[in-house]
C-alpha cells in the first residue's frame, strides 16, 4: 500500500518529464528586473528546461531577447555593454554626432517651442529621455526574430507574452502575435520617463501599471505544468497625505498578484539592494545577485524533474532558430506622419537609394536624422517581405514644432552681465529652412542677428547660411572700477556684417565651408587714460569685404569647460577694405586719416582632452595665427584690430593688448579632476608667443618689437557645475606681467557672443 501512494503523490507533485512543460514569469521591476537574466543564466546551466516566457516592461524585454534566441550570456553581455548604458539614458553614441547639422553655440539656457496655428496650447514633455537609441537597438536586436517567426509570438524560439497597458480602457493589454520590438517597447514605456507608442489607435504605457507579474497570462495562455517566477517587484504602499509621489503612483499603478497561479512552481526573488528604477550602473550585481538567488532553490527546482533539458539539443534549437532569421536589409524605406515633400527629405536623410541597404549601412544616417531640430520623434519598424526575403522600413515620423523661442544670458561677479533671447522658425519641405534671429543685451555686451539657413540633402548634404549682425564690445563699462584703483582705458569696439557660408561635410565630425562677408569695424578710443568728460574720443572705422575658407572638427562634449573630446579649426581669410579715422580732443595727430589696407590671415587652433573615462583628465590647447596685416593709423586701433588669443572664459571680456598679436603661437595644458559628471576643479596654464609684439611709439604710433622677444602666460583655477541651464563657476585666474595680475570671477551661464565680422 505504501508504495503505490508514494508513486501517486509524486504524479501528482511531479509529472513525467514528456508531459511537464516549464514556464518563466519575468516581473517588472526597472533596472533592479536586470537580475532576472542572472535567473535565466542560472537555469540553463543546470539544464532546467524553459518551454515559455512571460514578461512585463523589464521582464519583457529580457523575456522577449530570450525568446527572439539570445542566450543569456549574450543577454548580459548586452546589458553590461556601454551601449546599454547609452540607450537607458538616451544617449546617442557621439560618433554618430553631424557636425554639419549643428546650430552655433549661444547663450541660450532654456527653450519653449510653439506651433503657429495654436501658439497658446501647453504641452508638457513626456519623456525624460530620447527613445531614439532603444527604438532603434530594438529593432536592430528582435525584428529578424519576428520575421523568422511570421509575427506569431508562439513561433518564436520558445513561445512569448508581454503585456503592456492602456490608461484609457484601464485595461491590461497581452500580446500574442505582431511587431515584436515595437510591443516590447510598449510593455516597457515607463510613464514620464520615455515616450509612449500609439499601437492600432491605443496610447500604450508599461504594463507594470495594470499587471506587474504576468503570471496569470502564462497559466492561460499556456497551462504550464511547473512555473518559475522571478520577481523584483512589490505593490506600492499606501499613499502619504504629505507625499505627491505616492498618491501619483497610487492612481497610476494598480496592485498587482504576485502568486504563481500554478501549484506547481519556484518562485525567486533576487536580492536588489534598493537599486531605484533607472539605475542601471549596477547591472553586473544585479546578474550576479539573480543567479546566486537562482542556484540557492536550485535543488527544489530540480528536485520536481523526473528528466533536466538537454543542453545539446537546446542549443541546436537555438542556432535552428537563429539560422531562420532573415538579416535587417532593407528593399524600401517609407516614411509616415508627413506630407510627400517632408517625406523626400526623410528618404534622402537617410541616403537610401531605391538599393538594398543593410542595417549597419543605415544606422549613422538614422542618427543624424534623429538630431535635425526639425524632427521631434521618429519611430522605425521593419515589416518582412516573404516574396523578395528582404525588409520595408516605416519610420514614423514626428515633425519639431515651427517656432523656439530661447532665453539665457549670464550673471556674473564683474559687471559683465548680459540677457539673451533668441527665436527660431523651422520649416522642412524639399529642403529644411530655418530663419532665426538673437539679442544680446547688457553693459559689456550687446548685440543683434538675424539670418537665414537653407539645409540641403543632395548627394553631398550642403547648407547655404546668410546673416546679419551687429556688435558692440564695451571694455570702459565693463571694468570693475568699485574694486580697482586704476583707472581703465576709453575703449568700445563694434561691427556690423553681413556674411554668407556655404558648408559640406567631410565626415561625421568635420565640415568645411567657405563664403564672403561685407563688415564695418568701429572703434571708439581714448590713446590715454587722463581724458575729461568732455573730451572727444578717437573714432576708427573700416569697411571692406573678406572672402574665406574654414575646416572645422569638433567632438567637444560641451560648450564651455569641455572635458571631453577635440577640435580643430583652420581658417584662411583675406581681407581688403578702407580705414578712416577721426583723431579725438586727445589725439597727438589731428588730420583725418584715410588709407587703403589688405591683408590674409591663417589661423588654426586644435583642443584636445584624453582618457575619457577617468575622473582625472589631460587636456592641451595649440593656437597660432599668422597674416601681413598692415598696421592702422595709430596704435590703440592697430591693437585692437589684431587677433587675440583668449583661452578662457573671463579672456573675451578683458581687453589685453599683451595678448593682441598679428603672429603668435601659444599653448596651453590642462587638468580636470571630475568628481562627478558635472562637478569639476579645472587647473590651466597657457603660454602667449607673439613673433612681434606691438608696441607703441612716443607719438602713439604702431611698431613692431624684436623679433620672439617676450612672451606672457596665463594660469587659471575654476570649480566648475554643469547645471541643466549651464555652467556655475568660480574663477581665480593670473595674468602675467600687468597691472592687476590677479582676477576672481563668479559666473553662472555662458560667457559667449555673436562672431565678429573676421572671426
Amino acid at each position: 500500500m505504501l508504495r503505490p501512494l508514494l508513486i501517486s503523490v509524486l504524479l501528482m507533485v511531479c509529472k513525467p518529464f514528456y508531459a511537464q512543460k516549464v514556464g518563466v514569469v519575468l516581473s517588472g521591476g526597472g533596472a533592479s528586473g536586470v537580475a532576472h537574466i542572472g535567473v535565466l543564466k542560472a537555469l540553463e546551466e543546470n539544464n532546467i528546461p524553459i518551454d515559455y516566457i512571460t514578461g512585463t516592461s523589464m521582464g519583457a524585454l529580457i523575456g522577449g531577447l530570450y525568446a527572439s534566441g539570445y542566450s543569456p550570456a549574450e543577454i548580459e553581455e548586452i546589458f553590461l555593454s556601454e551601449k546599454f548604458q547609452q540607450w537607458a539614458k538616451g544617449e546617442i553614441d557621439t560618433k554618430y554626432d553631424y557636425f554639419l547639422r549643428k546650430k552655433e553655440d549661444d547663450a541660450g539656457w532654456v527653450t519653449f517651442k510653439f506651433s503657429l496655428d495654436s501658439i497658446w496650447e501647453t504641452n508638457l514633455p513626456t519623456n525624460l529621455i530620447s527613445p531614439v537609441p532603444i527604438d532603434f537597438a530594438l529593432m536592430k536586436l528582435m525584428a529578424p526574430a519576428a520575421a523568422a517567426a511570421n509575427y506569431n509570438f508562439d513561433s518564436l524560439y520558445i513561445p512569448f507574452r508581454c503585456v503592456a497597458a492602456d490608461l484609457v480602457s484601464r485595461k491590461s493589454v497581452v500580446f500574442n502575435e505582431g511587431d515584436l520590438p515595437t510591443l516590447v517597447r510598449a510593455s516597457m514605456t515607463y510613464p514620464f520617463y520615455i515616450k509612449p507608442l500609439k499601437i492600432n489607435g491605443r496610447l500604450l504605457f508599461d504594463g507594470g501599471i495594470y499587471n506587474n507579474f504576468p503570471s496569470n497570462v502564462m497559466y492561460n495562455d499556456f497551462m504550464p505544468d511547473y512555473i518559475i517566477g522571478s520577481n523584483v517587484s512589490y505593490n506600492y504602499p499606501e499613499p502619504d497625505e504629505d507625499n505627491l509621489l505616492s498618491q501619483i503612483k497610487t492612481i497610476l499603478v494598480h496592485n498587482t498578484d504576485y502568486s504563481l497561479q500554478c501549484e506547481a512552481g519556484t518562485m525567486i526573488e533576487p536580492e536588489t539592494n534598493n537599486v531605484s528604477v533607472f539605475d542601471f550602473s549596477k547591472n553586473k550585481e544585479l546578474i550576479a545577485n539573480g543567479y546566486k538567488n537562482t542556484i540557492a532553490k536550485i535543488d527544489s527546482i530540480k528536485s520536481c524533474f523526473i528528466a533536466i533539458a538537454n543542453p545539446e539539443e537546446r542549443e541546436k534549437k537555438r542556432t535552428a532558430f537563429r539560422e531562420k532569421q532573415p538579416p535587417l536589409i532593407f528593399e524600401k524605406i517609407y516614411a509616415s506622419g508627413i506630407d510627400s515633400a517632408q517625406s523626400k527629405y526623410i528618404i534622402r536623410s537617410l541616403r537610401f537609394k531605391n538599393e538594398n541597404m543593410p542595417i549597419n549601412e543605415l544606422e549613422p544616417y538614422y542618427m543624424r536624422l534623429s538630431s535635425e531640430d526639425k524632427i521631434k520623434q521618429i519611430y522605425p519598424q521593419a515589416y518582412y517581405n516573404p516574396i523578395t526575403g528582404f525588409y520595408k522600413l516605416n519610420i514614423d515620423v514626428k515633425k519639431e514644432k515651427d517656432l523656439f523661442v530661447s532665453f539665457g544670458g549670464n550673471f556674473s561677479s564683474r559687471p559683465i552681465n548680459q540677457g539673451f533671447v533668441g527665436l527660431q522658425y523651422n520649416y522642412l519641405g524639399r529642403v529644411a529652412l530655418t530663419l532665426n534671429a538673437n539679442s544680446y543685451f547688457g553693459k559689456f555686451y550687446s548685440s543683434a542677428s538675424a539670418g537665414v539657413r537653407l539645409d540641403f540633402n543632395f548627394r553631398i548634404p550642403m547648407y547655404l547660411y546668410s546673416r546679419f549682425t551687429l556688435n558692440k564690445w564695451d571694455f570702459f563699462k565693463s571694468s570693475n572700477t568699485f574694486f580697482e584703483d586704476v583707472k581703465p582705458s576709453f575703449l568700445v569696439m563694434g561691427d556690423t556684417y553681413i556674411e554668407n557660408e556655404l558648408a559640406l561635410p567631410v565626415g561625421n565630425k568635420n565640415k568645411f565651408s567657405f563664403g564672403a562677408t561685407w563688415a564695418d569695424l568701429r572703434y571708439s578710443y581714448y590713446q590715454t587714460k587722463q581724458f575729461l568728460q568732455t573730451d572727444t574720443t578717437d573714432k576708427t572705422s573700416f569697411s571692406g569685404y573678406s572672402v574665406f575658407a574654414r575646416f572645422e572638427r569638433n567632438s567637444l562634449d560641451r560648450i564651455q569647460y569641455p572635458s571631453i573630446g577635440s577640435y580643430l579649426g583652420v581658417k584662411l581669410r583675406f581681407v581688403e577694405g578702407q580705414e578712416y579715422t577721426l583723431p579725438g580732443s586727445t589725439s597727438v595727430e589731428k588730420k583725418n586719416y584715410f588709407w587703403a589696407h589688405e591683408w590674409a590671415i591663417v589661423k588654426m587652433k586644435y583642443e584636445k582632452y584624453f582618457i575619457r573615462k577617468s575622473p582625472i583628465r589631460f587636456g592641451i590647447l595649440a593656437e597660432m595665427v599668422y597674416s601681413n596685416q598692415p598696421f592702422f593709423e595709430n596704435y590703440t586701433a592697430t591693437v585692437l584690430a589684431a587677433s587675440a588669443f583668449q583661452p578662457i572664459p573671463e579672456a573675451k571680456t578683458l581687453f589685453q593688448e599683451k595678448f593682441r598679436a598679428h603672429a603668435y603661437g601659444a599653448f596651453g595644458l590642462k587638468n580636470i579632476f571630475a568628481f562627478t559628471s558635472k562637478f569639476h576643479l579645472r587647473l590651466e596654464g597657457y603660454v602667449f608667443q607673439p613673433y612681434n609684439e606691438i608696441w607703441s611709439s612716443t607719438l602713439n604710433k604702431a611698431l613692431y618689437g624684436p623679433d620672439i622677444s617676450m612672451r606672457y602666460f596665463i594660469a587659471s583655477s575654476a570649480i566648475v557645475y554643469h547645471t541643466p541651464l549651464g555652467p556655475i563657476a568660480l574663477n581665480l585666474n593670473y595674468y602675467d606681467k600687468f597691472e592687476d595680475h590677479w582676477s576672481l570671477l563668479f559666473h553662472f551661464g555662458f560667457l559667449i557672443f555673436n562672431k565678429s565680422a573676421f572671426d
